[in-house]
């Protein structure tokens, strides 16, 4: 007993609430869940302001859960006070109204019905290196999966509308002529880039169902004649389509291991003119792995739904020179799905 430690001077135990607060994590997730299946902020929006006994009524639930969900959507900042009854925050207004042009209420459902089921088996995509998303009864993959892909894309899209438009801001394009976006999935990439740049005519490049259902969206923005889908296969082709002076890989290497990652790069060297742009739009790691929080989530996401994981700016930049481009350089911003772009010129 002589070799213990003896006690040292009694100090105070840091608090706990950091850790309660992540334990409690899903909680918040699905209390957004919940106000968004029962249409709650697309009610609000078209009443103006409701008191409890209206959202109850008008929602189709009892008074008791309605003000429950009010007082806890209040505390999330998504509804507010308006006298006697709630009204919607400009956030909930804004992106969680049924109708709107960067509605999320898809990537809620799809986060619900997707994403979730696969979250709940962390632990064992952690233990098994394998996606926990895939069940004995269903690996079916979502991107080749014609059943599920309107679901994931709806989802998608405003997360990549909203991303591609910070995007767009904090890397000028202005140059750019043909922009080929590579698994560009519903397109939302090319409506914003080409909203914002006039000049810029794009392609997306994707799976055959997935470009019907970009031909949708394409065709409701009314920019048929500057974006056009191209089917095919990133991995299964052998070349990429030609004819761009940029291309764009946006939330897809995420999805990837390294060795997969390298081949594509390759096929994106060869398929750019001299001069042409590379563009990578990801939630970048930090080069040190402290970081940042929204990346690291990701990553660990992708261990949960894919072989991927998310990178750092220091590894894509490896592979890039390794690829034969030069000039590569890391532009940070701040967007829901992703925080910088890594860009390289091939020589």
């Amino acid at each position: 007993m002589d070799d213990l430690i003896p006690p040292g001077p009694e100090t105070e135990p840091p608090a706990a609430d950091v850790l309660a607060q992540m334990a409690q994590g899903l909680l918040v997730s699905q209390t957004l869940v919940a106000a968004e299946d029962l249409d709650l902020f697309t009610f609000l929006s078209a009443k103006g302001a409701a008191t409890v006994a209206e959202v109850a009524a008008g929602v189709g639930v009892d008074e008791r859960p309605a003000e429950i969900v009010l007082t806890a959507c209040a505390a999330l900042g998504l509804v507010e006070r308006d006298g006697a009854g709630f009204r919607n925050t400009p956030v909930a207004d804004h992106y969680l109204v049924r109708g709107r042009p960067y509605f999320f209420g898809d990537y809620i459902r799809m986060l619900r019905d997707h994403a979730f089921t696969g979250w709940m088996r962390v632990t064992e995509a952690v233990r098994s290196n394998r996606p926990s998303r895939w069940t004995a009864e269903q690996r079916e993959d979502i991107f080749t999966s014609e059943n599920r892909a309107k679901l994931f894309w709806d989802g998608l899209y405003p997360l990549s509308a909203v991303t591609a438009r910070a995007l767009g801001e904090a890397v000028d394009l202005g140059g750019v002529t043909r922009l080929l976006d590579v698994g560009g999935g519903g397109a939302a990439f090319d409506i914003e880039l080409c909203r914002r740049y006039p000049g810029l005519r794009a392609t997306v490049y994707d799976l055959p169902h997935v470009c019907e259902h970009a031909a949708e969206r394409i065709g409701a923005a009314g920019l048929s004649e500057r974006v056009s889908p191209h089917p095919g296969d990133f991995f299964a082709d052998e070349e990429l389509p030609d004819g761009h002076d940029a291309i764009l890989l946006s939330m897809i290497m995420h999805d990837w291991d390294e060795a997969r990652n390298r081949e594509l790069l390759g096929k994106c060297f060869r398929a750019l003119p001299r001069g042409g742009l590379l563009v990578i739009s990801e939630l970048l790691v930090d080069d040190d792995r402290t970081g940042p929080l929204d990346a690291a989530l990701m990553s660990l996401n992708m261990l949960v739904a894919t072989w991927g994981r998310n990178y750092t700016a220091g590894e894509y930049g490896d592979w890039l020179r390794a690829a034969g481009f030069d000039d590569v350089r890391t532009v940070r911003f701040r967007a829901p799905g992703a925080n910088g772009a890594v860009l390289a010129r091939k020589p």
